[in-house]
């Protein structure tokens, strides 16, 4: 079985200030990984999801996540942005963002990730552990162990 995430997957230092262009630099990721085929297919619908509801949480959190016929397996990407990032959150940018990825007939996988994840974002020792991580490879296993589905 494919891991969820790996440390390719997480990106500490997130440069894009834009929520496309953080998607984008995260979907590259997951295209470099093998993770999703067609990065424009892939782009297109994060970007319909998107329009559909804000995919910002209260306290600095970034959700987007689709499911997509470009993506070969359940995948969760990371990144962390100092300058913040819009994801339309009532509270302001979001600074930790996660992209999930699920495959089109995958099912219930994505929600699983998504309700496993929402459930350790409440915990502040979560939180505090992805802010202040600074290998890739242990925040990887850190989040593997905390949100495996």
């Amino acid at each position: 079985m494919t891991e969820l995430i790996t440390a390719e997957l997480v990106e500490l230092d997130l440069a894009p200030t834009s929520r496309e262009a953080v998607v984008r630099a995260l979907a590259e990721r997951l295209v470099a990984a093998g993770r999703v085929t067609d990065l424009d297919q892939f782009l297109a619908d994060v970007a319909a999801r998107e329009a559909q509801m804000p995919t910002g949480l209260e306290g600095g959190i970034g959700i987007p996540h689709c499911r997509s016929a470009a993506v070969t397996a359940p995948t969760l990407a990371f990144g962390r942005s100092a300058a913040g990032v819009d994801f339309g959150a009532p509270d302001g940018p979001a600074h930790l963002v996660f992209l999930i990825a699920a495959p089109e007939g995958g099912g219930t996988d994505h929600m699983k990730v998504l309700a496993a994840l929402a459930r350790r974002l409440v915990r502040a020792e979560f939180t505090t552990t992805l802010r202040e991580a600074t290998d890739a490879e242990q925040l990887a296993a850190y989040v593997r162990t905390e949100v495996a589905p």
